[in-house]
């Protein structure tokens, strides 16, 4: 891909990752008894702008997939089911100030992919369900075999089933609930076939659901639909500054494969764009009519609802703030509000690209973070690669048999930032000095 090509470099891997060795004990802290993870200085893995440097909190902590980090620095982890696992969250403390968690301690007996920290509270979910452990006033959790149950019955088709989630800050809790479909078809994923005509999975996915956080025990029903028309969400934050929830829509697949007279492979390897958001109540971002062609710049109608490729759509769905290049998976967004790195990184963007599957027979591409300047609460400028080679080198990238897939991105007390890895499960706390 052109565009990936012109703003990646890549630098050989040099570094061998040690296993961790922790405790999966029964606490956040007090209980339980914590070996010291085995760590290795990340900086010859990553390739940084000039000032940055990166640790490895720890090597290999399962398939991390989001991250929040307290007001005091202790960080939690939440883990995705992987071979040998038997806890569903880590919490990792820094004891001694060296940039390495020498306190492991591990709960929850569920897995998923969303924690956020809030009210006094660790939020965790699963595919299902939406949990929260109370936290003392160290981020100790303090009854770590009995989270309570804040939202329960979330829709799990087993097709873009992670639910991702975040806090607002003033009382309310959003979920993704991803669509379980590429594009809506009739059949799934089958050449030729319609769109279902209105989509019915709008329904009930596709979109983000409102929740209260402090309410126990709600349903799927009693969530609101805040918004509509987006295929799949992993990465989504709130924004301070706007005061509004900002998402990254994985894009759909296929156009290709699908329709082979209207896009050949490279046009199908870059399109559709890979979406920011900013929603707000009622939102509708148009899936699975239409889609977003970054090179256009325009909504086009989806082939599946009679488009041809130029066709536009979508005249009640709103325009992406930015647009990036397709099938990079964006799993993780952070708006940045610390003070350590330089100023023009100030209320910016960083989104970690997971990396893609389905490029062929064009290279893959992804597997780093990207930074998007914004300016009084707008995209500002072209955005930037900022962290690379979690592949391992651009032959690892092109393959897509890569080591490291960065997902979840957290923001430091200090203002370094932290990025997972889903695949390994590095964690990178990133600096600049």
């Amino acid at each position: 891909m052109n565009v990936i090509a012109r703003k990646s470099l890549y630098l050989a891997a040099g570094l061998c990752f040690a296993g961790l060795v922790a405790s999966a004990g029964d606490g956040g802290g007090k209980k339980g008894k914590e070996k010291p993870a085995k760590v290795s200085d990340a900086n010859t893995q990553l390739k940084l702008p000039s000032g940055f440097s990166a640790v490895t909190l720890v090597d290999s902590i399962g398939r991390a997939r989001h991250i929040a980090v307290a007001p005091n620095g202790v960080v939690f982890i939440r883990l995705n089911r992987s071979k040998g696992a038997t806890k569903g969250v880590y919490r990792l403390e820094d004891t001694n100030g060296d940039g390495k968690a020498d306190k492991i301690t591990g709960f929850g007996s569920f897995f998923g992919t969303g924690v956020a920290i809030g009210n006094g509270y660790l939020y965790a979910s699963s595919d299902e369900e939406v949990y929260r452990f109370k936290l003392d006033k160290d981020y100790n959790v303090v009854n770590p075999d009995n989270p309570e149950k804040v939202v329960t019955g979330l829709l799990n088709r087993h097709e873009h089933e992670a639910k991702a989630i975040t806090l607002d800050g003033k009382g309310n809790l959003y979920v993704n609930i991803g669509a379980y479909s590429n594009a809506c078809q009739l059949k799934d994923r089958t050449k030729g076939s319609p769109g279902d005509m209105p989509c019915k999975i709008l329904d009930s996915a596709g979109g983000i659901w409102l929740f209260k956080a402090d309410k126990l025990n709600q349903t799927y029903g009693d969530g609101v639909r805040y918004a509509t028309g987006l295929r799949n969400v992993v990465g989504l934050d709130w924004n301070k500054q706007t005061n509004s929830l900002f998402v990254m829509q994985h894009g759909r697949d296929q156009l290709h494969d699908l329709f082979p007279d209207m896009w050949d492979t490279k046009q199908s390897a870059e399109l559709p764009a890979e979406c920011m958001y900013e929603l707000h109540q009622g939102s509708n971002c148009g899936w699975p009519y239409i889609f977003y062609d970054q090179n256009q710049h325009k909504k086009i109608l989806a082939p599946e609802y009679g488009g041809d490729g130029k066709k536009t759509g979508g005249e009640n769905a709103q325009d992406p703030v930015v647009a990036f290049p397709g099938h990079l998976a964006p799993n993780g967004l952070l708006f940045y509000t610390g003070n350590q790195f330089p100023e023009k990184y100030k209320n910016g963007a960083f989104i970690a690209f997971h990396g893609s599957w389905n490029r062929a027979p064009e290279p893959q591409a992804g597997y780093f973070i990207v930074f998007q300047p914004f300016k009084d609460g707008k995209p500002s400028g072209q955005w930037e690669v900022f962290a690379d080679n979690f592949s391992g080198g651009p032959e690892k990238t092109a393959s897509g048999r890569v080591m490291y897939r960065p997902c979840g991105l957290a923001q430091a007390p200090d203002g370094s930032i932290y990025v997972t890895d889903d695949s390994k499960g590095a964690i990178w706390k990133i600096s600049y000095k």
